[in-house]
């Protein structure tokens, strides 16, 4: 059975409306989604660490019960797990405090077992932060090795735009082991100061991994990709309660599409045709409409399950 692998940070997201405290949800960009798949039946692993505190004990407990293996997951000793504050607007999306420790300068893991057409999941700054680059290198490392799908999310933000010049090498080389990037107008924006998909693709992109999916909020989402398939998909039309989710969940979408629909790394190389694309993107859009229901920042359970049927 394929199997997805993440990587990525865990914190706790406390979440503010109208200035008061509505939830409180474990959270993290590829957590967010791992938790998705593992509710949509997905045989799930998650590579993180947390403290050893009650947050920490919560946010493994909720893995476990959303079906993601934490064989992966260390706990530090003597620290406490990270918390954010999430501030909702008018429009339901969220502007972020983090509340941190100083970290260590390594993170310790036992690497899981990667097979060939596994898919590995990755992004935001913890993709790209210099501190963390041997233990996410020697993972993409083995992935690329042992012929796993590498999906990138690039998902950087405004917080961190005086970091561009420090982390564009590590930058370059998450682009160089991706088989399929993802990022936002946003992202880009940040990166690069170009605003269109086309522009990303052909001067930034394309040079190091053939196939983009670009997203735009509510807009529609880009895909241009090896041998000239270039296509926009219209987003759903979706009345939200929170977008905290919105784009990890278009992730695991359509990482679980790659799997229903059978997509191996074999045809990624050969090329994918229309239908392929448009499966996959349903599939994306359908993930990430579920999440913008409700406040948590994953799939319903109740979707999930009818996903497993």
């Amino acid at each position: 059975m394929r199997k997805v692998i993440g990587i990525g940070e865990t914190m706790l997201d406390i979440i503010f409306k109208d200035g008061k405290p509505i939830e409180a949800v474990p959270g993290g960009s590829t957590f967010n989604g791992i938790i998705s798949l593992g509710r949509a039946g997905v045989n799930a692993t998650f590579i993180s660490e947390t403290g050893s505190d009650r947050v920490g004990e919560y946010v493994r407990q909720f893995l476990k019960q959303n079906n993601v293996d934490t064989a992966s997951v260390n706990v530090y000793p003597d620290s406490k797990s990270p918390v954010s504050l999430a501030f909702l607007d008018d429009s339901n999306n969220a502007d972020y405090i983090f509340y941190r420790e100083q970290r260590h300068d390594h993170m310790d893991f036992t690497y899981p077992d990667i097979n060939r057409d596994d898919v590995v999941v990755f992004g935001s700054y913890y993709a790209v932060n210099p501190t963390l680059r041997p233990q996410v290198s020697g993972l993409l490392e083995l992935a690329r090795q042992r012929g796993a799908i590498i999906y990138y999310d690039v998902n950087f933000r405004p917080a961190h735009q005086n970091d561009v010049m420090k982390i564009t090498p590590n930058l370059i080389d998450n682009l160089e082991y991706a088989d399929i990037v993802r990022g936002s107008r946003e992202d880009f924006t940040i990166l690069y100061k170009k605003d269109t998909a086309e522009r990303v693709y052909r001067a930034e992109t394309s040079f190091y991994c053939p196939r983009l999916v670009y997203t735009d909020g509510p807009r529609p989402v880009t895909v241009m990709a090896d041998g000239g398939f270039h296509k926009q998909y219209p987003m759903p039309q979706t009345q939200t309660v929170s977008t905290i989710g919105a784009g990890d969940n278009f992730n695991a979408g359509f990482i679980y599409g790659l799997i229903k629909y059978g997509v191996t790394r074999d045809s990624l190389e050969r090329g994918l045709d229309e239908a392929t694309w448009d499966k996959l993107i349903a599939c994306a859009s359908a993930f990430s409409a579920d999440c913008c229901k409700d406040i948590y920042n994953y799939i319903s359970t109740d979707y999930g399950k009818s996903l497993q049927q």
